[in-house]
């Protein structure tokens, strides 16, 4: 790795990756609370599985793009993790309060895998928002505006 990098985006690096983990950890969750549950179709869920494999596996190497200076990958990740998809983590239950469900019922039915899968959730979205910020502190924005001669 470059030794010229700067201590806010190697932590941006970090929790982007923390951000990915918990992703994939919140899809593992998901594919085992439907195989253990009715899942309609085992084929489907296998296909979003694949599907979502293949995005973090494009999502890492934009992060490792990033942290070798490339501005174009910070613009991706501030697109693409900070914005859409911060919007998918959040719409459901947005959606969810918009439909007149209370926070009071927001309990019901909790499970273990529920409250693993929230607390992933809010992991996820706090490695989001750290990311951001470390990517664009002042350190990180002039190591950006360097010619970075490693690798596209």
């Amino acid at each position: 790795m470059m030794n010229n990098v700067p201590n806010d985006v190697r932590k941006s690096y970090f929790f982007w990756m923390t951000a990915i983990v918990a992703g994939v950890f919140e899809m593992i969750i998901a594919v085992i609370s439907a195989l253990l549950g009715d899942s309609p179709s085992i084929g489907g869920l296998v296909i979003q599985a694949l599907i979502r494999i293949v995005i973090f596996g494009v999502l890492t190497w934009i992060t490792a793009k990033m942290y070798r200076g490339k501005n174009w990958a910070r613009i991706a990740l501030t697109i693409l993790l900070g914005g859409i998809g911060t919007l998918s983590l959040v719409i459901d239950p947005i959606q969810w309060l918009i439909e007149g469900n209370s926070l009071n019922t927001m309990f019901e039915g909790v499970n273990m895998m529920s409250l693993i899968f929230a607390a992933t959730r809010v992991i996820h979205l706090a490695a989001v928002f750290a990311a951001l910020i470390f990517m664009f502190r002042p350190a990180a924005n002039r190591y950006f505006r360097l010619e970075q001669p490693l690798s596209p």
